[in-house]
């Protein structure tokens, strides 16, 4: 029998040995990687948010139980909730776009300057979510 593409003991025992993860154990968490999983998770959300206002739009373009289903929930505690997280997904996100664009380019590649980038995303967000709201509270 070739030994291409067919497994023995030894083989076996040595990759049940092996881990499954290896960067799991290997690496600590930094700024940088927790920020581009945090970019990952606010993308696939703006994904959600996007289905949320398309049945929004079409609620408002059909009326009936969708328009009302809609008017509840953007009036309960809940659906501010998620509109405020949806504000800060779509901030978080366009800053970790500039973030990766600076990156693009050769710039802050550093790692002072990697880490810079990475809490400038995340406080950078935040403080963009919450003046959002003041402006918003204010405007009435």
């Amino acid at each position: 029998m070739d030994s291409f593409g067919s497994a023995n003991a030894e083989t076996d025992t040595r990759a049940a040995q092996r881990p499954l993860s290896p960067h799991l154990s290997v690496y600590r968490p930094m700024m940088t990687m927790m920020m581009s999983m945090a970019h990952r998770i606010t993308g696939a959300a703006l994904y959600l948010a996007m289905a949320l206002l398309t049945l929004l739009l079409l609620g408002v373009g059909t009326g009936g139980f969708l328009y009302s289903a809609f008017g509840w929930l953007g009036s309960s505690a809940i659906g501010g909730l998620i509109v405020f997280l949806i504000t800060w997904a779509i901030y978080h996100h366009l800053l970790g776009g500039v973030r990766h664009f600076l990156w693009d380019r050769g710039l802050y590649m550093d790692p002072k300057g990697r880490e810079l980038l990475a809490l400038g995303t995340l406080v950078g967000g935040a403080g963009l979510t919450v003046l959002t709201w003041i402006v918003k509270a204010l405007a009435g």
